[in-house]
């Protein structure tokens, strides 16, 4: 099974035509789905990269409107990838429950990254919406992230690579993958943390992964066209 390629896209950085314009890079490349942000002034759960070029988005401009458009736009043009938008759940409750669900309906965009959540109440209501919420599994397999995922409805993101202990039994994606289908899960497995190679690609393909997510990698290379359009190529090739 060969897995799509994920790449991650900055909202508004450094602007929204540049953002549309990166977008079309990444189809060229070979690039499966979009992971595209949504911007807040404190992302504290992502790396220095990506949170800083939200807060330079957020700070031109705090219109959620815009950055809707945006994702729609890049859905319109190719429709041929797909779409996954990440936001805090502070993000979603800053626009209002009901309203987030009516635009990501209204785009086509039902697959999402929540993150920084402090209850399950917003992740049931954008559920019962008709979004799909992933959820995140560490490598070494921990029962309160496999519980939480067995509950949840969207595709599981599950670490590529270990940071430290593993699961007695479990070292290798492929044997990660292999428990979770045990548990009973059935959704798509995408793997991503520390991916951003040719290799780490076959890795995840050959693993059994449905995608691999590709960020800061893609990120940096965004300033050269055709070195970012080449490097995607390669990594698509990981995949074959």
């Amino acid at each position: 099974m060969s897995a799509k390629l994920i790449c991650y896209l900055s909202n508004g950085y450094p602007t929204a035509e540049k953002t549309i314009e990166t977008a079309a890079y990444y189809v060229e490349g070979g690039c499966d789905i979009i992971e595209i942000d949504i911007p807040n002034d404190d992302a504290y759960m992502d790396s220095d990269l990506i949170a800083g070029r939200m807060r330079s988005s957020w700070e031109k401009s705090q219109d959620y409107d815009e950055y809707f458009n945006t994702i729609k736009t890049i859905s319109t043009n190719h429709p041929e990838a797909g779409i996954i938008v990440l936001l805090y759940e502070k993000t979603v409750k800053d626009i209002g429950v009901d309203k987030f669900i009516s635009k990501c309906l209204e785009n086509d965009t039902k697959d999402l990254i929540l993150v920084g959540i402090e209850n399950d109440v917003v992740t049931k209501q954008l559920m019962a919406g008709g979004l799909k919420v992933s959820s995140y599994v560490p490598f070494h397999l921990p029962d309160l992230e496999v519980e939480e995922a067995k509950k949840s409805n969207g595709f599981v993101y599950l670490q590529a690579k270990p940071a430290g202990k593993v699961k007695e039994g479990y070292e290798t994606l492929d044997k990660c993958i292999a428990y979770l289908r045990e548990q009973g899960i059935d959704r798509p497995m995408y793997c991503g943390v520390g991916v951003s190679t040719k290799e780490d690609m076959e890795m995840v393909s050959k693993a059994g992964g449905d995608a691999a997510f590709v960020g800061s990698a893609v990120l940096t290379k965004q300033d050269n066209p055709k070195e970012l359009v080449e490097f995607i190529k390669e990594l698509k090739e990981g995949t074959r």
